[in-house]
């Protein structure tokens, strides 16, 4: 997604209220869950990795509280993206 691709854009509420601007920077499955990879508008060192739960009325996003299965899933992602480039 880089080059000059657009990216979607998405607004996020920490747990005090405050709103983010974040790009998504991927989105992909992983042992039968789906994740999105944000990049902060703002600080461009800030990134999250959310859980994508598909209900009837749409996709939301939930934070994931444990550590070591958020540094699990971006290892893997970085797995991925090393294994296969993008052009």
């Amino acid at each position: 997604m880089t080059n000059g691709q657009e990216r979607d854009h998405i607004t996020v509420e920490d747990e005090n209220g405050e709103q983010k601007q974040f790009a998504v920077e991927a989105l992909f499955d992983m042992e039968d869950s789906s994740y999105a990879l944000l990049k902060s508008e703002e600080d461009m060192n800030e990134t999250l990795v959310m859980q994508v739960k598909n209900e009837e009325d749409g996709q939301y996003l939930i934070s994931i509280e444990d550590p070591d299965k958020k540094e699990m899933i971006l290892n893997a992602y970085e797995i991925a993206v090393d294994a296969n480039p993008a052009d």
